[in-house]
């Protein structure tokens, strides 16, 4: 079957209720015939659920259902996005290794990344989100054991070649772990383009809807065994309630990326040229400078629109504030459109030469494009755009 079918029909056995859709199984344990079921089940000698920190019927069927759109092996989902990124690092890394990153990254993976790696031991440093293949090799450390990015970046709509930099990874014997969170596996897959690891915000378009957190990682059936019983210690996991709603959402998930991405291509063209605007970014606008990159790797644009104000800092507040449609919220991948300031919102921790060097501008706004009317959508950002 194809993929986004077994989004939709990969489901939990049925209970003798007979029911078509999934229950909920809001329980923390689970329980046995007999004895020896029990003592099997703890040694890992049977696949049978122990306790909803270790595994859950629920969380099981997101997982499997995630695994199948990203062409993986295995999978583990956890608590939250970042919960995903932080177990798919401190899983595989260990004191003395060193991590190469992207620096065009979220300020939170910034600051896992910058501040709490260097405490266990674990060295990092970063190189420029438009870093050429000689400059990617050159960064390669004799104790780098894993490169992690993201593409499309957040905020700034980077695109970073990931099949060139797999092919490094692969030559020195390096993981490589990609954040596919703005792309969803419905308009890129980074397995497929030589990714180890492939993490999301489940909270973002894989919900769809703003309602619950989750996250997840995916990839080579070893590395996530290792995920898996890191986080099976530490408890990051995902409830069953929220594994259920985000089970639900990816059976949408491709139509409703299909209508994200034309809104977000009508937004970005119509904009692109307003006089208020200093630059525009979408990845699949011809004028972005790696627009070839982008068309070679994914199937559409995405939801994602930036925009830099020709007025900076001012400018931006008065564009927030005159809003009517759009949500001034700290998420995105809604149904429902947002706006931001990601210079004092989601990127505020860094400093203004960390913000600079990644092309986050003091009147840099991000628009998460939702499934309005596109005409209804553009028309707010033209009212607002009008009195910034």
């Amino acid at each position: 079957m194809n993929p986004i079918t077994k989004a939709i029909r990969i489901q939990t056995e049925r209970t003798n209720e007979m029911e078509h859709s999934t229950p909920m199984f809001l329980t923390s344990s689970f329980c046995f015939d007999n004895a020896e079921d029990m003592r099997a089940a703890f040694a890992d000698e049977s696949d049978d659920n122990i306790y909803s920190r270790f595994s859950n019927p629920n969380v099981d069927e997101f997982t499997a259902k995630i695994v199948a759109l990203e062409g993986a092996e295995s999978g583990y989902a956890t608590a939250s996005g970042m919960s995903a990124i932080f177990g798919s690092i401190m899983a595989l890394l260990k004191q003395g290794d060193h991590l190469l990153s992207s620096d065009s990254i979220f300020g939170s993976t910034h600051t896992i990344i910058t501040k709490y790696l260097p405490k266990y031991g674990i060295e990092a440093t970063e190189i420029s989100a438009g870093a050429t293949e000689a400059e990617w090799e050159a960064a390669i450390q004799p104790n780098t054991k894993m490169i992690y990015l993201e593409t499309p970046t957040n905020p700034g709509l980077d695109i970073l070649d990931i099949e060139m930099i797999s092919k490094i990874a692969k030559k020195h014997h390096v993981l490589l772990n990609v954040d596919n969170c703005f792309a969803t596996p419905i308009l890129q897959t980074p397995i497929a383009l030589g990714a180890d690891i492939v993490v999301h915000s489940a909270t973002k378009w894989i919900d769809g809807q703003g309602r619950v957190l989750g996250g997840v990682v995916v990839g080579k059936k070893e590395l996530i065994h290792e995920i898996y019983l890191f986080c099976r210690s530490t408890g990051p996991a995902l409830s069953p309630f929220n594994a259920w709603v985000l089970s639900k959402s990816l059976e949408t998930l491709d139509v409703r990326m299909e209508r994200h991405a034309s809104n977000a291509l009508f937004i970005a063209e119509q904009l692109e040229s307003h006089p208020k605007i200093a630059s525009l970014k979408y990845p699949f606008l011809k004028s972005h400078p790696k627009y070839s990159i982008a068309a070679k790797q994914m199937k559409s644009g995405g939801g994602i629109v930036c925009f830099d104000l020709k007025g900076g800092l001012e400018s931006g507040k008065k564009f927030l504030d005159a809003l009517q449609i759009l949500s001034l919220t700290g998420n995105l991948g809604d149904t429902r459109s947002i706006a931001s300031h990601p210079a004092s919102t989601t990127h505020a921790k860094l400093t203004e030469a960390e913000r600079a060097a990644v092309s986050i501008t003091p009147g840099l706004i991000r628009i998460s494009v939702g499934l309005e009317h596109q005409d209804d959508i553009l028309n707010d950002i033209l009212q607002a755009l009008e009195k910034s």
